[in-house]
C-alpha cells in the first residue's frame, strides 16, 4: 500500500472509530464489539506511527501522550459568571419576587411586555468548570478551566481524554461552551481499586485530572462532562435557554438529560425535593439546582451584579461531604470477631447530622488514604450511610501521629490474629462482645424471635451464668434465672418458655440467627427456598450456591468457610440435639397484581402488625424494600408515615394506603 492509500486509510479509519465511540460512548448502543474495535484502533496507531501524523479527529488523542511542560494561560471569549446561592425556599422566592417587580417596571417604563416568566431547571453538578471553544469549521480548538471567569488554564490535552467530548460539531460559527467535567462514582472506584494513593473525593479526581501535566493520568481517570450553556455564540443569538440546550444537544455535545421548565415557586419546590431525593442514587455527585430565567430578552434586561448574574441562582443541597479533625480511634469487638477501628472526630454537621464517629474500615484502608490522629480529614455521608473517611486534608499531616494497631483483643486481651486486611480476637468463647453480640442477634425479631434478650441481659448471661455458646441457651433453668439482677419469677418464665418455643422455628430464620457473614434475612431465605434443610445447606457446594438468586462469589465463599469451622459444626449438632427443629414450608404464591413489584411500608398500620405485613407481603411474592428508589412500585402508608412518603411523593412512585391495598387485593 503506497503512502496515499495509506493516509486514505487513516482517514478512514478514524471516521470509523469516531462513529462507533459515539455510538459506545454516547448513544449507549454499539454496533461492533471491543475486540473489532480494538483491532481497527491498533490498525489506526500503527499507521500514525508508521506515517509520523496524527490527524485532529484521531481518536489516539483521547489515551494522553506525553507530559505537558506548564499550563498557558486562555482569555475566554465571554465571562464566566458565578451563581448566586440560595439554601431554602424562602430565598429562592425573595429573587423569584424581584425578577417579577423588575419585570413589572421595565414593562411599564417602555409600554411592552416582556415574555410570560418561566424557569428552566438543571442539576448543578460538583465537579470542575469547562469551557470548551469550537471554531467555524466545527473543530474544538480550545478547552480551558473557569480560571477568574475571565482567564483560565488551557487544558485542552487534557479534555480531549474525555470520550463523549466530540472533536468535531455540525456548527458553521465559533462558539464558547460552559459545562462541568466530573467523575462518576463507578470511574472513582475503578481508579481506587489499582491506584497506589486513592483519591479522596470525586470532585478532587476531576479537578485533579484536569489540572495534570501528564496527560496520560488525565486519561487514566476516565472523565465525564455535562455541559449547559453557550456563552459565546459568533452567529445567531438564541432567544431561550431551552432553544440554546437543544442546540447543545443536537450538536453530540455531551448534555444531562434533566432538564424542566417552571412557572410558579410550588412547581420549583417539587422539582427541588425530586432531585433532593434521588440525589444519593446518581452516579456523580450534584450539590444543588440550577434555576435560570428561559427567555433571553428578559435575562438582558435583568442584567448582572459585580459578581452574579440576577437572572439565574443555584439552590445549594445540605454538604454530603466536610472536613473535620480525626480526634482518636477506638477499636471494637464485632459478634464474627473482627476488630475494627472507628474514626472519633471533632463533632461536625454533615448532611441534617452532628456527626462524630465514622468508619475506618481496616489497616490497609487507613495506610492508603494516609490517615493519621490529629490531621484534618475529608468525612462522607450519603443518604443513611454510615460516614466515611476519604482522606487527609493536605498540609495537615505534619501534626498527625500515626494510628497504632492493638496487640491485644481491647474486651479480653487475648492475642490479636491479622487475616488479610483485618485484625481478629480469637477467642470466640471467652471473649464478652462477640458472644453477647451473637447471643442478641441469635435471639432477635427476623432469627430466632427469643423475647427479653437484650445486650444487658446477654451481658448478665455471660458474666453470671457462664453461658459460652448458643446450645448453653437451651439449657438454662428458671432457678438460674432468678438469681439474676432484675429477674422475676415472670420474666424468668417468660423468657424460658420463649427459648422452648423458639425450637420450632423456620429454616430461614434458623440460617439467618446462625450469623453468616454477608448473610441476612433475604439471603437466608433464598437458601432455605433453595436447599429445603439446614443439612443440605451445610453441605453446599460453590456451584450450587452461586446458582441461588442475588448469591455471588463472596457470599457462597462465606457460606462454605462457616460450615467448615468445627465449633459451628458442632453447635449446630447440639442444637438439633438439644430440640431446635429449622423446617422448610414451600410457598405457593398465587397470580396476583402485587407478585414481583417492590414495595415499601411506612407508618403505622391499624390491621397490620410489622411482621404481619411482612408475611402478608412475602405471601404475595412482594419483593419488600427498606427505602424508596426509582425502582420502587408502591409505597404503602400508615399514619405518620415520615420521610419515606415524602420522597415517594417526590419520585412520583404509587402511594397506597391500607384500605387501597385490601380493595387492590
Amino acid at each position: 500500500m503506497d503512502i496515499s492509500n495509506k493516509s486514505k486509510k487513516m482517514q478512514e479509519l478514524v471516521e470509523e472509530l469516531n462513529t462507533y465511540a459515539n455510538e459506545y460512548y454516547v448513544l449507549d448502543n454499539p454496533s461492533i464489539s471491543d475486540k473489532e474495535y480494538d483491532k481497527k484502533y491498533d490498525e489506526l496507531t500503527a499507521l500514525e506511527k508508521e506515517l509520523g501524523e496524527i490527524l485532529p479527529l484521531s481518536p489516539s488523542q483521547r489515551i494522553g501522550g506525553g507530559v505537558l511542560p506548564e499550563f498557558s494561560k486562555y482569555t475566554h471569549k465571554a465571562k464566566l459568571w458565578s451563581l448566586d446561592k440560595a439554601q431554602g425556599m424562602e430565598e429562592i422566592k425573595d429573587w423569584h419576587n424581584r425578577n417579577i417587580k423588575a419585570m413589572k417596571e421595565y414593562n411599564l417604563n417602555h409600554g411592552m411586555q416582556l415574555a410570560p416568566l418561566t424557569y428552566v431547571l438543571t442539576k448543578k453538578f460538583d465537579g470542575l468548570s469547562l469551557n470548551a471553544t469550537y471554531d467555524e469549521n466545527g473543530y474544538l480548538i480550545k478547552a480551558a478551566t473557569r480560571g477568574t471567569g475571565e482567564i483560565g488554564e488551557d487544558i485542552t490535552a487534557q479534555a480531549k481524554t474525555i470520550k463523549t467530548l466530540p472533536l468535531l460539531i455540525n456548527n458553521a460559527t465559533t462558539i464558547e461552551v460552559h459545562g462541568e467535567a466530573i467523575m462518576t462514582k463507578e470511574a472513582f472506584k475503578n481508579y481506587n481499586d489499582t491506584a497506589d494513593t486513592p483519591l479522596k473525593n470525586l470532585r478532587n479526581g476531576a479537578a485533579g485530572a484536569l489540572r495534570n501535566l501528564n496527560i496520560k493520568e488525565t486519561a487514566r481517570r476516565n472523565l465525564s462532562a455535562f455541559f449547559y450553556d453557550v456563552g459565546y455564540n459568533s452567529g445567531t443569538p438564541f432567544k431561550t435557554y431551552v432553544e440554546m440546550l437543544d442546540f447543545i444537544k443536537a450538536q453530540g455535545i455531551p448534555m444531562d438529560d434533566y432538564r424542566v421548565e417552571c412557572e410558579t415557586l410550588e412547581e420549583i419546590e417539587r422539582e427541588i425535593l425530586h432531585i433532593e431525593a434521588i440525589r444519593s442514587e446518581l452516579d456523580y455527585d450534584i450539590d444543588g439546582v440550577v434555576i435560570a430565567i428561559n427567555d433571553i430578552k428578559t435575562r438582558e434586561i435583568l442584567g448582572y451584579t459585580v459578581k452574579f448574574p440576577k437572572w439565574a441562582i443555584a439552590y445549594k443541597f445540605e454538604a454530603e461531604e466536610a472536613t473535620t479533625t480525626l480526634l482518636s480511634v477506638e477499636w471494637n469487638v464485632g459478634r464474627s470477631g473482627r476488630v475494627a477501628p472507628t474514626a472519633i472526630l471533632q463533632p461536625v454537621e454533615l448532611a441534617g447530622v452532628t456527626v462524630k464517629r465514622a468508619t475506618l474500615n481496616n489497616m490497609d484502608d487507613i495506610e492508603r488514604k494516609g490517615v493519621k490522629i490529629g490531621c484534618d480529614v475529608f468525612v462522607r455521608r450519603s443518604n443513611d450511610v454510615i460516614p466515611e473517611i476519604m482522606g487527609v486534608v493536605e498540609g495537615t499531616l505534619e501534626k498527625g501521629t500515626e494510628i497504632i494497631i492493638p496487640k491485644a483483643c481491647p474486651s479480653c486481651g487475648s492475642e490479636l490474629i491479622r487475616d488479610g486486611a483485618h485484625y481478629f480476637c480469637d477467642n470466640t468463647l471467652s471473649c464478652m462482645p462477640q458472644m453477647v453480640k451473637s447471643i442478641v442477634h441469635y435471639g432477635s425479631r427476623e432469627a430466632m424471635n427469643i423475647e427479653g434478650f437484650s445486650e444487658k441481659t446477654a451481658e448478665q448471661l455471660f458474666e453470671k451464668l457462664n453461658i459460652r455458646s448458643i446450645p448453653d441457651l437451651y439449657r438454662l433453668e428458671k432457678q438460674q434465672l432468678l438469681d439474676l439482677e432484675r429477674f422475676g419469677d415472670k420474666k424468668a418464665q417468660n423468657l424460658i418458655d420463649s427459648l422452648e418455643h423458639s425450637k420450632n422455628c423456620s429454616l430461614d430464620s434458623f440460617i439467618y440467627a446462625l450469623g453468616i457473614p454477608n448473610v441476612g434475612k433475604k439471603t437466608a431465605k433464598d437458601l432455605a427456598h433453595r436447599f429445603k434443610n439446614i443439612h443440605n445447606t451445610q453441605k453446599a457446594v460453590y456451584e450450587d450456591l452461586i446458582k441461588v438468586q442475588d448469591v455471588g462469589d463472596i457470599v457462597a465463599h462465606s457460606v462454605i468457610e462457616f460450615f467448615r469451622q468445627e465449633t459451628i459444626i458442632a453447635n449446630i449438632s447440639e442444637l438439633l440435639e438439644l430440640g431446635v427443629s429449622p423446617t422448610y414450608e414451600e410457598i405457593r404464591v398465587e397470580e396476583n397484581m402485587f407478585m414481583n413489584k417492590t414495595m415499601v411500608v411506612t407508618g403505622t398500620l391499624e390491621g397490620y402488625s410489622r411482621t404481619e405485613i411482612k408475611e402478608k407481603l412475602e405471601a404475595l411474592g412482594v419483593k419488600i424494600a427498606g427505602s424508596v428508589s426509582k425502582k420502587t412500585d408502591y409505597v404503602l402508608v400508615g399514619k405518620e408515615p415520615g420521610s419515606k412518603y415524602d420522597k415517594a411523593v417526590a419520585l412520583g412512585v404509587k402511594v397506597i394506603n391500607e384500605e387501597e391495598f385490601e380493595k387492590m387485593l
